[in-house]
């Protein structure tokens, strides 16, 4: 998808919406609802595709990719310190760094209902895309197949963060008691991973390949990054034979040579790429907003507000290892030269801050060209390897896991047995995939929840309460006994 077009057919879409008088938490405002009159203005190749465009656009948004994600998957990780100013909350981010958060946290209600805006966008585009019979055919049948993808992934963030949730798979019609009703009833986390596989399925059979895409369409979803996030869905349900055979589909792809190349614009949708969100700081509102603003380094030779500082547990995890280039390609670190040039003086606030979210271009703009990498083939290799490895086949997992390693420049493993190969994947999980959103999920799906918070300031772990995080107070309230709270909150 080309930065520069990302939002323009997302606004005139938007711009039509009409405003819903539901009070329901899930049917934000304003609903995108599309008056019947009205879609006859969108029967045209453009028009079907401003849809789909709405829903990346919405990944663009503070709520969806900014502070609260930020918070919810880096700072209460063993991976983030809340940094800033020690005074500074961040709202609610020192809460989340010590594990302290309840049902009224705002971040989850930030994380939930960003979810479900753009899952309603999604909706929106899979009723009135097949309407449109003036536009192109095999369009409109890839835009259908993007619809599935986005809706899958913001339901895969859901499960992972909430377990179960509502599965609002439809545009809910006001007044509809049964409407009303799969909006505030929690369906099992098994049934919503059952709805994820299925979209993505059809999102498989309708998608092209990356390859396929014009170099202005660059950044929508492909069959590729179907087939890879479907891998890790499986991998996430220990369906470890699924997940080898998805990662044996993603074809076409390799591992990018220099791992800092990666993280600059010239290596954004690089060979190595599945999917990323698209940012663009070059014009106003198309950007993340403000993504690296809010991690950038904080003080008088910094640009930003210092959140979510690499810990020294990570720092020191690279060391250990002597991945001295995927370490200094991660973390800034004070009177560190940055690639651009760029002097990091050793009078900022905080001793680390996180360099993939870097941006060179825009360093002191809310605005940033910074995309955010989602699904990599670096993590592909290491979700087959580590499913192989489950399957008992740790001698075929090992040459996925050095290859890994080798484009670190760090010596293969040296494990041997199913448990030490185990290990040593989760290991290089974190050092590969520092700051790309996953640790707290990997953390909690491999048992090593409790462990890495004690490790990290002697934090507290609950066993059987944190693995998932609390559904907000305000759906819980406003359910009214058709969802129940996750258990310990």
């Amino acid at each position: 998808m080309n930065k520069k077009y990302i939002i323009a057919a997302a606004i005139v879409l938007l711009g039509a919406v009409s405003q819903s008088c539901s009070n329901d938490f899930i049917d934000v405002s304003p609903t995108e609802n599309i008056p019947e009159s009205g879609i006859e203005i969108y029967n045209n190749n453009d028009g079907a595709n401003s849809f789909v465009t709405a829903i990346y656009a919405k990944f663009l948004d503070w709520n969806m990719s900014t502070f609260a994600w930020i918070g919810v998957t880096s700072i209460v990780s063993d991976d983030a310190d809340k940094g800033s100013s020690p005074g500074d909350t961040g709202s609610d981010k020192d809460i989340l760094d010590a594990l302290n958060f309840t049902p009224s946290t705002p971040s989850f209600k930030e994380l939930f209902a960003s979810n479900y805006q753009g899952i309603n966008r999604a909706n929106q585009a899979l009723k009135y895309i097949p309407q449109l019979d003036k536009a192109d055919a095999d369009l409109r049948a890839r835009l259908i197949g993007e619809a599935k993808f986005l809706r899958a992934f913001m339901y895969f963030t859901l499960v992972r963060s909430f377990g179960g949730v509502p599965l609002v798979d439809h545009v809910p019609v006001a007044g509809n008691a049964e409407d009303t009703n799969m909006t505030l009833t929690r369906k099992s986390k098994e049934e919503i991973y059952a709805f994820i596989e299925q979209d993505l399925l059809d999102a498989i059979n309708a998608l092209p390949e990356k390859s396929s895409y014009s170099a202005s369409e660059i950044g929508r979803a492909s069959k590729g990054a179907a087939h890879a996030l479907l891998a890790k869905v499986y991998l996430y349900q220990k369906k470890w034979q699924q997940a080898v055979d998805q990662c044996n589909m993603v074809t076409g792809y390799s591992l990018t040579p220099n791992f800092i190349d990666i993280y600059k614009v010239s290596g954004e949708n690089n060979a190595e790429s599945i999917f990323e969100i698209q940012g663009s700081g070059g014009t106003a509102g198309r950007a993340i907003q403000q993504y690296s603003q809010v991690q950038g380094a904080r003080g008088t030779t910094g640009w930003g507000w210092g959140f979510a500082t690499p810990t020294q547990g990570l720092y020191d995890a690279y060391t250990a290892e002597g991945d001295t280039e995927r370490r200094d390609a991660t973390i800034i670190h004070k009177d560190m030269i940055l690639y651009d040039g760029y002097h990091v003086g050793p009078n900022v606030e905080n001793k680390y801050y996180n360099y993939k979210a870097y941006s060179s271009n825009y360093r002191d703009q809310a605005s940033t060209d910074t995309n955010i990498r989602y699904l990599r083939y670096a993590e592909v290799l290491l979700i087959k390897a580590e499913a192989l490895n489950e399957l008992g086949q740790t001698g075929a997992a090992v040459p996925l896991l050095n290859q890994v390693r080798e484009r670190a420049g760090i010596a293969d493993t040296n494990a041997t047995s199913q448990a030490g190969l185990r290990t040593a994947i989760w290991k290089e999980r974190r050092l590969e995939l520092a700051f790309e959103h996953d640790r707290w999920f990997d953390l909690v799906r491999t048992g090593q929840a409790q462990a890495a918070m004690a490790a990290d300031g002697g934090k507290n772990f609950i066993v059987g309460k944190h693995e998932l995080f609390p559904l907000p107070q305000d759906f819980i309230t406003e359910a009214g006994g058709l969802s129940a709270q996750n258990p310990g909150y």
